[in-house]
């Protein structure tokens, strides 16, 4: 039996479009395994199962950087346009979700902080907030696949009860040394990568504590908390598993007035990323998708 996937449609008629994509590919006289609808196609039973697509979550306001975290998460998670649905959670918020319809969620960073008072965020900010908080109950009951970067390892850990602050572990913007802990030698994301490595980081807040239920697989020196795993899927990380020298320095030049380093020191940072060598972080970005793909 001859299996094959289809891309994800959100047409009206998708039945009939799919079988005129089988015909026009020569896949009309195979039985290929999908979802659960059966047609019927030159006598023969066709068992259709349509791809489950991640679906990407992000809170960027500026839409420069927003694009370039979404193409990071393509590129390195070797995923295709039509195999993610991408919600912008600053715009609208995030939509009633039935999370059977997808592999996997993964969040994106941005510029706002879980540990600023609620008076000093922006309606944008406390209105995905609350759906987030809406959302994680059904994330942890299902022990959804999910993969959170740098502003999601708080959101998790503040959820579930930990510190998250701005009076410890911040780190500031470039490359830091990262390390494995003893739990990652046996996590599926983690296993047989080199026990030290370098990720690009940037936060003004970090965890204080471990939250209930966390297991620690990541550290650095300035930031002991880098990449946890709650249950067996829901992972989160400090450092950005999808950053590049040219998506970093990008940000560097978006975010130079956003409190993260002096303005006049753009530059040099962008100078200085250019001699750094990050390649394992996206490794497990690609691990992440290509162990839930569905």
């Amino acid at each position: 039996m001859i299996q094959f996937s289809y891309p994800f449609i959100s047409k009206k008629n998708p039945d009939d479009d799919f079988l005129t994509s089988l015909q026009g590919m020569n896949f009309w006289r195979y039985t290929g395994v999908f979802k659960k609808r059966f047609f019927i196609l030159e006598g023969f039973r066709v068992h259709v199962r349509f791809m489950k697509p991640f679906l990407i979550l992000q809170h960027r306001p500026i839409s420069e950087a927003a694009e370039n975290e979404l193409a990071a998460f393509l590129k390195y998670g070797e995923l295709k346009k039509t195999e993610i649905r991408r919600i912008r959670m600053e715009e609208n918020g995030i939509p009633e979700l039935n999370l059977d319809d997808y592999s996997a969620i993964i969040c994106g960073g941005g510029p706002g902080n879980v540990s600023d008072p609620e008076e000093k965020k922006s309606l944008s900010q406390l209105r995905f907030e609350a759906d987030l908080i809406k959302l994680y109950p059904q994330i942890f009951e299902k022990d959804f696949p999910f993969l959170g970067a740098c502003y999601s390892i708080g959101s998790l850990t503040n959820y579930l009860g930990g510190e998250v602050a701005t009076s410890n572990y911040a780190e500031e913007v470039g490359s830091s040394i990262i390390y494995m802990t003893e739990m990652a030698d046996s996590d599926p994301l983690t296993q047989g990568l080199p026990k030290k490595f370098n990720a690009f980081v940037g936060h003004k807040e970090a965890c204080q504590n471990l939250a209930d239920g966390a297991i620690q697989l990541a550290r650095s020196d300035k930031c002991p908390i880098q990449m946890i795993r709650f249950k067996n899927n829901i992972y989160a990380t400090q450092f950005h598993p999808e950053l590049d020298k040219e998506g970093l320095s990008l940000r560097i030049r978006i975010y130079k007035n956003y409190g993260y380093f002096s303005p006049e020191s753009a530059e040099s940072l962008i100078d200085q990323i250019q001699y750094e060598q990050v390649t394992v972080p996206e490794m497990i970005l690609k691990r992440f998708v290509e162990r839930f793909r569905r």
